[in-house]
């Protein structure tokens, strides 16, 4: 095997045009766990003996800034530089039209499950084997909250604390049965501008900067009580009562001081760093950062985030490898994708460090060596969702769209009515 680091989609297409290759060419993702695994299960791939020497895997990683677009350009011009791409649940529906749907192994349902499957499904076909998966977990102190919940005083102050806000005499509970005001509450509880006795100086983190990623944290706070993008006929529903409620609670946190003043320009460095200065009592955020806050903070605890009227939800999306319809060797490509979708390499891509969503039976051989996929996998399988409309051709422009309305109203330069409608316009023009 070898390996290629090339800076650009020009340079891609020039360094390689015209040079046919026997090899199977994998355009991975550059940098950290992610490329670590694939070179992983790209050596034990071609170390197999039933493996020709024409179809081994030959690695091909560019640069991280602006992939995604130089990926569609590349795709769009039919280059046989590569003969698998990187693709991301949100950005599948760009590329589809430059692809090949697959079909994976017998194994695949068995050691993925169908919700983390369908992170990589467009227009109902499979285009590509999920590799790594990204959902949101509640870190919580855990040591905040036994102590107020054995203590008789603070737990009377808490529900006058929530009766002020949330109208409603709320009792603190363990975090594995919260809803979203329970979050509310505990959020408001544990800010010292609500309760100057508090132990932290905010009771949470929302992550409330114009930025696409932050959507989706905050998007399964609105799909607990009923959200989505659009219904089955297309229609756009992002004007509903489930977006009102979670927008006005976020805001209802930020305007008590329940959040930093600065959240608005917050994402998830500042998150974490608010968090593991031991000032932050609880927080969604995504599950990739269990080792830094669990590490900081040891006290701190994970769930799934709070439900809703709907239930609990956690977003997901993954990241995960698919066909280039102009691919030289295609059935060398196909034989790895089916191969990269057994529980052998699925198990051996989370050994090097990757972070596949399993179902139970395949990560249950992880339990003592990665203790956050079973969490990952559960979580997955039990809550994840993706928005109807969240793989289309524009998903990652519905997320910018969301995060510069939202923002907006957050940070009061526009009322919830005028967001609504900003927001349903935006969407439907994209979505259409």
């Amino acid at each position: 095997m070898t390996t290629r680091h090339l800076l650009g989609s020009a340079a891609l297409i020039a360094f390689l045009a015209g040079t046919a290759s026997a090899e199977v060419t994998v355009l991975g993702w550059p940098g950290g766990p992610e490329e670590t695994a694939l070179r992983a299960v790209a050596d034990l791939y071609n170390a197999r003996p039933d493996v020709a020497e024409e179809n081994k895997v030959d690695l091909l990683f560019t640069s991280r800034d602006g992939f995604f677009d130089k990926l569609q350009v590349d795709l769009a011009a039919g280059s046989t530089a590569f003969d698998v791409n990187l693709i991301a649940t949100y950005s599948i529906g760009r590329y589809a039209p430059f692809m090949e749907p697959i079909t994976l192994s017998d194994e695949a349902g068995a050691v993925f499950g169908d919700t983390v499957l369908s992170t990589m499904q467009f227009g109902g076909q499979q285009y590509g084997v999920p590799t790594d998966l990204s959902l949101h977990f509640l870190y919580y102190r855990k040591d905040l909250i036994d102590a107020l919940m054995a203590d008789d005083a603070a737990k009377a102050k808490y529900a006058d604390i929530a009766e002020q806000y949330l109208g409603e005499r709320l009792e603190p509970k363990d975090p594995a049965e919260w809803t979203w005001q329970d979050f509310a509450a505990n959020a408001l509880y544990f800010s010292q501008s609500v309760n100057p006795d508090s132990p932290t100086r905010y009771g949470t983190v929302i992550q409330m900067k114009n930025l696409l990623f932050n959507m989706m944290v905050f998007h399964s706070w609105p799909r607990s009580y009923g959200a989505n993008w659009m219904d089955d006929a297309g229609n756009i529903t992002v004007d509903s009562p489930a977006y009102r409620t979670a927008l006005e609670m976020a805001k209802m946190l930020y305007d008590a001081g329940a959040t930093p003043p600065d959240s608005t320009s917050y994402e998830y460095a500042e998150a974490n760093a608010a968090f593991t200065s031991g000032q932050v009592a609880a927080m969604i955020q995504w599950n990739a950062a269990a080792a830094e806050l669990t590490a900081a903070q040891p006290a701190t605890s994970t769930f799934a985030p709070p439900s809703g009227p709907d239930g609990r939800f956690t977003h997901i999306h993954g990241l995960g490898l698919g066909l280039n319809a102009a691919a030289e060797n295609k059935d060398g490509a196909i034989a790895f994708l089916q191969w990269l979708s057994t529980s052998e390499a699925a198990l051996a891509y989370a050994r090097a460090g990757g972070a596949p969503g399993l179902a139970s039976e395949t990560v249950a051989a992880l339990a003592a060596e990665r203790p956050d996929l079973v969490q990952v996998g559960e979580y997955a399988s039990t809550y994840g969702f993706v928005m109807n409309g969240g793989t289309s051709e524009n998903a990652l422009s519905v997320y910018e769209a969301q995060a510069k309305e939202f923002t907006g109203y957050w940070a009061g330069t526009q009322d919830l009515d005028t967001t609504m409608a900003n927001i349903t316009a935006t969407m439907t023009d994209l979505l259409k």
